[in-house]
């Protein structure tokens, strides 16, 4: 299922989407709070809802609905740097390959939904792309075994991991200023639950395009740290809960490694395509 948070004629609503139309989940499936709680609900309400979107008819047009980000606020948003390979290369600094995943977090509304734009702060002109894939856990867990880990995925979703580069420098510990900027990435346009995956997620095809130029490819066969070491790794040291968001990492190819650098400006068009996910897109505009 493609499950979608949106809007119409001015209500909130959550929902699935199928073809061109949409399927009002909410009013079908009215004690489930949301996308990310009928992710987290089990099996029994999963199958509910897919016989449903399989035997229903589209309640309007996915063209009358305003996407709004499929889960509106996770608690907790872990992003993972440097985790494809040839990506510590870029670096230059002579490093080893990791031993552990690097780890920061953003906050919800450093992200657009899809279709919104992104903006461009008043204080830089480095605002960059980081095409990515995001995992959106469904059953939440602490401690989990790698080999239990794939089980507490709820769906995997896209994600512009936008990056605002000259503040990621500011401090000499951390890089949570240039990732956290107001709606300087975006993740959508929607989750797609995790039995869409059958073959699991080894081979999963990740590129980014801008103004229709490729300037990011590769497949998850190349992380150096696949979905479920950083389920597990994660849960170590906290309790993943339903509707978290961990962004896996970006390939190369971002902006930055240009020479010279090709940051976004206004006016360009991002997309992030996922295989067997779908195509986020986002128009940049400067912040008003």
């Amino acid at each position: 299922m493609k499950l979608i948070t949106y809007t119409h004629e001015g209500a909130s609503k959550w929902g699935a989407v199928v073809g061109d139309g949409v399927i009002d989940l909410g009013t079908h499936l009215a004690d489930i709070d949301g996308v990310a709680g009928l992710l987290g609900a089990g099996a029994q309400l999963l199958a509910a809802a897919r016989s449903r979107v399989e035997c229903s008819a589209a309640d309007y047009p996915l063209s009358a609905v305003t996407l709004q980000r499929p889960i509106p606020q996770p608690r907790k948003i872990f992003c993972i740097g440097v985790n494809y390979a040839q990506r510590n290369a870029e670096y230059k600094d002579g490093s080893d390959l990791p031993k552990y995943p690097s780890i920061f977090m953003r906050v919800p509304d450093s992200f657009s939904a899809p279709d919104q734009a992104l903006l461009q702060p008043h204080e830089s002109q480095q605002l960059d792309y980081e095409g990515e894939i995001g995992i959106v856990i469904g059953q939440g867990g602490r401690r989990i075994p790698p080999a239990q880990a794939l089980a507490h995925i709820g769906g995997l979703t896209c994600v512009n991991e936008g990056t605002i580069r000259d503040w990621v420098h500011h401090a000499k510990f951390n890089v949570t200023q240039g990732k956290n900027f107001h709606r300087s990435g975006s993740y959508g346009p929607w989750v797609v639950t995790a039995d869409e995956f059958p073959d699991g997620y080894a081979g999963l095809h990740l590129s980014t395009r801008v103004n229709g130029e490729l300037r990011q490819q590769d497949t998850t066969a190349r992380l150096m740290f696949d979905f479920a070491q950083l389920i597990a790794y994660l849960s170590t040291f906290t309790t993943l809960e339903t509707g978290d968001l961990i962004v896996t990492g970006t390939p190369t190819g971002a902006g930055i490694r240009f020479d010279p650098p090709r940051f976004l400006r206004p006016g360009d068009v991002v997309e992030v395509e996922v295989a067997g996910v779908g195509c986020l897109r986002n128009r940049v505009e400067a912040e008003q």
